[in-house]
């Protein structure tokens, strides 16, 4: 009983998504926190202010206003006015969240966030409609079909975006160093989001890739470890945690996916916030990722030299949230080698708190930290080994790039990103290699997939082609 309520109080807090999922693949997590909060005084000239704005939309503006879409309408402005991920979920889109966490919807798959009133893409999903059709991280969005993004809340975008499966929608989108705008006919599909895939890419060396962090993501990942083992008949030489693009999720995933490779009882992220319940230290312990706790532990059953195997774990400008929490994780405590490029910084924890009318708020309540210390938000994590893909990558996007990010309490140097000439340096090196531009969306772990190359040549011991990370200069004031 004491594991289970410890678990219900954990996954109060257990919304660790990076931005707003176009299936708004987010956690149902359930608060009581307004009700435990003494209430604060209210402003009362202030809201004397609200209700006069009130009340001459009500009899001045050009056309009739229905009430209740104001009130949402404010409600909505209030909360996105904090930061790019509070927001007001609607009835409609707390019934999608709900689903979504199931890892099912309907849409296009793309994550999205607003900035300076249009739509940019995070990253699509992969393998869905967006995915295949070619639209990148760092894309915005000014159109669909006929429709102006200008104007819109994220919710309403959202909702335009979503839809019966087989019916056509067309973005116009903005890509940085392109002329003109770009369309997209896409055919909404159901996306099923598989969150772990695996292979033994050659004898002795195992892959596994996260694409988001979901009820099941720890479990299905110590299903594919054992899979993959049996297999090898034996223990593995290497390991390849791909955690490149996966938006975040369930923070008991995060916990769940670094406990199959660090020993037990190992700090794996603490939290802080002003509210009692938003102060937690979370470590390997099955209270902190298994429903029902130790009666189902699934880490207990993974080979125990899984703990001790080399290991590297590839992350990008895509990889956010719980992926970073892991990545933190694995690297402060010296378990795994970091190949890829800086990941996209996003360090707070999202409280969904279901309210009276049906309707709910995603709410920031907290920082996340990982075991050293160190905080991501607004800076994200750098890799040991600095790989680009190969591939352009001026339209990748950052927390720090998003209008009303939250600023990072632990480091000046918050947003600092790669100096251009050491990105340059990188992309040579990889030219001299001779390998080939790619054309579309790269598959994982395959000999066009660099980065991947190159975690196999840090486990076989083999020189690593990157770029030393740039030195950052202490800001002025």
């Amino acid at each position: 009983m004491q594991a289970n309520n410890k678990y219900q109080r954990f996954t109060k807090i257990g919304l660790v998504g990076s931005g707003l999922l176009l299936g708004l693949m987010l956690s149902l997590t359930y608060s009581a926190m307004a009700e435990k909060m003494v209430k604060p005084q209210l402003p009362l000239e202030d809201l004397r202010t609200f209700a006069e704005v009130f009340g001459k939309i009500k009899s001045d503006y050009v056309e009739p206003v229905a009430d209740k879409k104001l009130i949402a309408e404010a409600i909505s402005g209030m909360l996105t006015g904090l930061d790019p991920h509070s927001t007001y979920l609607d009835v409609d889109a707390f019934k999608d969240m709900q689903a979504a966490t199931q890892g099912e919807f309907a849409g296009l798959g793309i994550e999205v966030a607003m900035e300076d009133g249009l739509v940019k893409v995070i990253s699509p999903i992969e393998d869905s409609p967006a995915y295949k059709a070619g639209i990148k991280s760092g894309d915005l969005i000014m159109k669909l079909d006929d429709t102006p993004v200008k104007g819109l809340n994220l919710n309403d975008a959202v909702k335009r975006m979503r839809g019966k499966p087989d019916t056509e929608l067309t973005l116009t989108i903005i890509r940085k160093n392109e002329l003109k705008p770009l369309t997209f006919t896409l055919l909404r599909a159901i996306i099923k989001n598989k969150s772990v895939k695996y292979k033994m890419t050659e004898p002795g060396y195992a892959y596994a890739r996260v694409t988001q962090f979901q009820e099941r993501t720890g479990e299905d990942l110590a299903k594919a470890i054992k899979a993959m083992y049996d297999e090898n008949k034996g223990p593995f030489k290497g390991f390849v945690l791909d955690l490149r693009n996966d938006p975040g999720g369930l923070l008991n995933g995060a916990v769940g996916v670094a406990a199959a490779f660090l020993p037990k009882d190992t700090l794996v992220v603490y939290t802080e916030g002003r509210a009692a319940d938003s102060k937690m230290q979370l470590t390997v312990s099955p209270e902190n990722y298994a429903r029902g706790g130790s009666s189902n532990d699934y880490i207990r059953d993974i080979p125990a030299d899984l703990k001790t195997v080399p290991m590297v774990v590839l992350i990008n400008a895509g990889s956010a949230s719980a992926s970073e929490i892991v990545a933190g994780a694995l690297q402060d405590h010296k378990r795994a080698t970091l190949v890829g490029i800086r990941t996209f910084g996003k360090g707070s924890v999202q409280t969904i708190m279901p309210m009276n009318n049906g309707a709910a708020i995603k709410l920031t309540t907290a920082r996340y930290f990982t075991p050293n210390g160190r905080s991501i938000q607004a800076k994200g994590i750098d890799p040991d080994f600095i790989v680009e893909d190969g591939t352009d990558q001026s339209n990748n996007i950052h927390e720090a790039d998003l209008s009303g990010h939250l600023s990072n309490p632990k480091d000046e140097q918050a947003g600092v990103a790669i100096k251009p000439e050491m990105a340059a340096a990188a992309k040579a090196k990889l030219n001299e290699k001779k390998y080939a531009e790619p054309t579309g969306p790269i598959e994982p772990a395959s000999a066009a997939d660099i980065q991947f190359m190159q975690a196999m040549n840090f486990l076989k011991g083999k020189p690593v082609i990157h770029t030393e990370p740039a030195k950052v200069e202490p800001t002025k004031s």
